[in-house]
Parts: structure tokens; sequence; C-alpha cells
């Protein structure tokens, strides 16, 4: 399943040039996907009190056209891959022009008490139900 999340780009997150600063970025993909995982209803408080974390392993960025200010972008987000220990995730960030501005691949890697954990079955079995081939 693909999840959306809309965001208006201030001027406290741009550089310079009115362009989104790269930190920023980083910032908004969080926000998309602790709204994927609410969506799922999964969302971060849920999993803390089942012991859970997600940990993000590796990044993996590219910039291919700049965010302005003030303009409203779409953040596509999914995971095409997941096993009990880590889940694959792409997110891709589109202007309101609907061009594909930004792509994202990350690993997240699951945890408790800070330490890599086998996710319980039955939340992978709730995870796999949103999997996006």
């Amino acid at each position: 399943m693909i999840f959306t999340f809309h965001k208006k780009i201030y001027g406290y997150e741009c550089d310079i040039y009115g362009h989104m600063n790269n930190a920023a970025y980083l910032q908004m993909l969080e926000a998309a996907r602790s709204d994927a995982l609410v969506e799922m209803d999964m969302p971060i408080a849920r999993l803390l009190e089942m012991d859970i974390q997600l940990f993000v392993l590796h990044y993996e960025l590219d910039y291919l056209k700049s965010l302005d200010l003030e303009d409203t972008v779409c953040v596509k987000s999914w995971f095409y891959e997941a096993n009990r220990i880590k889940g694959f995730w792409r997110q891709e960030v589109y202007n309101s022009q609907g061009e594909l501005c930004f792509v994202a691949a990350f690993t997240v890697v699951y945890a408790s008490q800070g330490k890599a954990k086998r996710l319980p079955v039955d939340v992978h079995e709730h995870f796999l139900k949103y999997l996006q081939a």
C-alpha cells in the first residue's frame, strides 16, 4: 500500500536560495513514515507499548529537483520488502506540479531496548498486509 503525506514548505526549512534545506528533508520523511504507521494502525506509541523500536539503519537519498519555498509537496511512502528483522522502504517526493523531485530508499531494523530483535510473528504478519510490491 502506498501512503501519502502532504506538506507545505516554510521559510525556516529553506536555505538562502529558497530551496528546502537538506536536513529538513529527513524530518519530512520521518513525519511521512510516522503517518504511514498510524494508517497501518501501528503508531510509534503502540509499538513502544509492545517494546518495539524502529531504527533507521541506512538511507540512500537522490535529490532530483529542488523543493521551493511555499510549495505544497506530496510524499509517497511504502515498504517493498520486510522480514522479521528489517523493513525496506521507499519514499518519493513530488512538487505541486506532480514532478518527481526526491527519492529516498532506507532500511529500518526492528529492536527492543536498543538491540536488534525479531518482530513478533503477529506484528510481522500485520505489517505484511501493507506490503507494496
